[in-house]
């Protein structure tokens, strides 16, 4: 049971940590050079006394390719120990009876996904660099605090075969943003707004296909037949 663990997790948490990287590489991490443009002062926009227009483009990736190599290799480590969270995650629901194929991969992964990035988005959304925000700690526990209950709210409504699921589901889902994420009372940035918000829309999305594919390489290597 051991080796199978490890092997499923090791084995969907590097496939799809390469896959979300060359995705991220692809996709956000242009727009994160770009933003390094403007926050180090080689572009300004909204200029004093200026036009509100600034020059569009990033600089290419393979300028700084190392940088890009550590990249690949983190996010292959991230997503492995996020495997081996979603594994133990299917022995506990084999234990409650729920059988793991995977087509229910796709939606473990999907809801994973909008358990780490897309709900914490809708309060405190990913931010450039350069982007002024709260203190870390605060936004660190209210970030941790809304992953574990937007799981909690999930696995209710995937899980839960009684009424009184579905009814808490809800507050376990809207408690962390009734609540509100730590925020500046004044807007901060020096990258233009256009860029910031294709930043976020680019994160949720490969976020998401991320991790449906986590959940469908999880599910996959999990339900294959162990050889004798």
């Amino acid at each position: 049971m051991l080796k199978k663990i490890v092997t499923s997790a090791v084995f969907a948490g590097v496939g799809a940590g390469v896959l979300a990287a060359l995705l991220q590489l692809a996709l956000v991490v242009p727009l994160i050079m770009e933003a390094e443009l403007f926050e180090s002062g080689a572009r300004v926009h909204f200029p004093e006394g200026g036009s509100p227009q600034s020059d569009r483009g990033a600089p290419s990736v393979w300028e700084e390719p190392l940088r890009h190599i550590y990249t690949v290799g983190f996010s292959a480590v991230t997503f492995t120990a996020y495997a081996f969270l979603m594994i133990a995650g299917f022995l506990l629901a084999e234990r409650f009876g729920h059988e793991v194929t995977t087509r229910r991969g796709l939606f473990w992964g999907l809801c994973g996904g909008l358990a780490v990035v897309i709900a914490p988005a809708i309060s405190m959304p990913p931010e450039l660099p350069g982007a002024i925000g709260a203190e870390v700690g605060p936004r660190q526990a209210w970030y941790l605090s809304c992953v574990v209950l937007t799981l909690i709210g999930l696995s209710q409504i995937g899980l839960g075969t009684r009424a009184r699921y579905m009814m808490t589901a809800p507050v376990f889902l809207l408690a962390p943003h009734l609540i509100g994420a730590p925020h500046l009372d004044t807007y901060f940035g020096v990258a233009p707004p256009e860029l910031a918000s294709e930043f976020v829309a680019r994160v949720m999305g490969v976020a998401l296909i991320s991790w449906t594919l986590l959940g469908l390489f999880a599910a996959y290597f999990w339900t294959r037949p162990e050889e004798t």
